[in-house]
């Protein structure tokens, strides 16, 4: 039963990733956290590692239905690198209240956004 709450939590992800373009974390980190109770850092650590798998298959996606700008891409992947260093480095210094918080803060602002 274990093996297929995992199963369904990655196929959410996927979808979700597939669908929205979010990186499957908005869906993996919660249910890491409340449905296999594991700790803050290991949830996301563990988001991280099976985000790689769905973004490259949605992009192969996007890619065929040409949806994708090659130029912002390949700049924005720079900063991306760049920024997941500083924020893997930050994770450890945080501490793991104001990490939701800001967590909880950046999804309320950008929902917001989108509807406006």
């Amino acid at each position: 039963m274990e093996k297929i709450k995992k199963i369904a939590m990655g196929l959410l992800a996927g979808i979700i990733c597939g669908l929205f373009a979010s990186g499957g974390g908005l869906i993996l980190v919660p249910a890491f956290l409340y449905v296999l109770k594991k700790e803050d850092k290991i949830a996301r650590g563990t988001a991280v590692c099976c985000i790689l798998p769905m973004v490259v298959t949605s992009s192969i996606f996007y890619y065929k239905e040409n949806y994708i700008e090659w130029k912002i891409g390949f700049l924005c992947a720079i900063g991306g690198i760049i920024g997941g260093i500083i924020g893997a480095k930050l994770l450890k210094k945080i501490p793991t209240q104001y990490v939701r918080i800001f967590f909880s803060i950046f999804l309320f602002y950008v929902s917001i956004k989108m509807l406006f």
